[in-house]
């Protein structure tokens, strides 16, 4: 039987629709619920996805959420509880410039951001809102937040109570899922840190934006990667704004998701990355925040994710067949 593991990387208001579309394009043609792979890790944007699907929503229910039509009172308030396309103006600080030095996505810059002002209310009451009776957590196994603890430069897996981590980074299984989701989501300059154990946690994307490679090979035999900020290629979004957002985020992103994936597929495991297209990026907008463009970019994904996701299962298919 094999065993599957979904990686969903961060990408914001806009990022996170984009990513619910391609989900659900993925499984349309893998006929295939993603509640039934066997390990779901997010971070950010994609962490509250994994939340969503971990607290037993379906795609079809995040679907109609993102087409303002849900059904659940709970995607109901979720919906509306999308923050700002801006975020609120940051305390400056001290700044750490000890991670200056750090390399791999955007860990130099974390120690040097203003401490952000944002409300993580919204996230809170959504985790909370799917926890199970009597728990801090969801009631299924597999279910994996990623944050990025600063002051040891250590990418951290939260996991539910008592599981374990096939490639056993550091993870704080104390933590309640409202923390680990608050943690995830906490971007830099945006979000304030969260606290759990004494210790500072920052949006698991300024480190990685999926961690892929943080899934065991005893854990999953394919990873199918929902990277929205992230690609294996060049591809960027049109004009000035896709160059900056290209030079700022992408990039450096997706050289650490191509360092990953590429370690992955080394040691027998097969990496399916789904990523926009330059068509899409240009559909997504610069501001993957703006959650104005959100309703917009979502109705398009929904049909051009169908060709993007079809294009990378085939491309890593013929992967397959060339490495064997």
């Amino acid at each position: 039987m094999t065993r599957i593991a979904l990686a969903i990387g961060c990408g914001g208001t806009v990022g996170g629709a984009w990513s619910i579309a391609a989900l659900n394009a993925l499984a349309e043609q893998l006929r295939w619920d993603p509640r039934d792979a066997d390990v779901i890790q997010g971070a950010s944007a994609g962490a509250e996805i994994t939340t969503m699907l971990g607290g037993g929503f379906s795609i079809g229910e995040l679907v109609d959420m993102q087409l303002g039509k849900p059904v659940d009172d709970r995607l109901v308030a979720h919906l509306a509880d999308t923050p700002a396309s801006f975020p609120s103006l940051p305390r400056p600080r001290i700044p750490d410039v000890r991670t200056l030095g750090r390399r791999g996505g955007h860990r130099s810059l974390v120690g040097i951001a203003p401490r952000g002002r944002g409300d993580a209310g919204w996230l809170d009451r959504l985790a909370t809102s799917v926890c199970a009776p009597g728990s801090s957590w969801v009631d299924r196994p597999g279910i994996r937040l990623l944050a990025y603890r600063p002051d040891d430069d250590t990418r951290v897996v939260f996991t539910g109570p008592g599981e374990s981590v096939g490639a056993n980074p550091a993870r704080s299984s104390a933590a309640t899922l409202s923390e680990a989701l608050r943690a995830s989501w906490a971007i830099p300059g945006w979000m304030p840190a969260v606290p759990i154990d004494g210790r500072d946690y920052v949006d698991g994307g300024a480190a990685s934006t999926a961690s892929v490679d943080l899934i065991g090979a005893d854990e999953a035999d394919v990873i199918y990667c929902v990277a929205s900020m992230a690609g294996l290629d060049g591809t960027r979004g049109p004009g000035a704004g896709g160059l900056a957002e290209y030079t700022l985020l992408r990039r450096p992103m997706s050289a650490v998701l191509q360092r990953e994936v590429a370690a992955v597929r080394a040691r027998g495991t097969r990496v399916v990355v789904i990523s926009p297209t330059a068509a899409e990026l240009a559909a997504l907008g610069a501001n993957f925040m703006n959650r104005n463009r959100r309703a917009a970019a979502f109705a398009s994904s929904l049909d051009s994710t169908r060709e993007t996701v079809a294009a990378a299962l085939n491309t890593e298919a013929l992967n397959t067949e060339d490495r064997r």
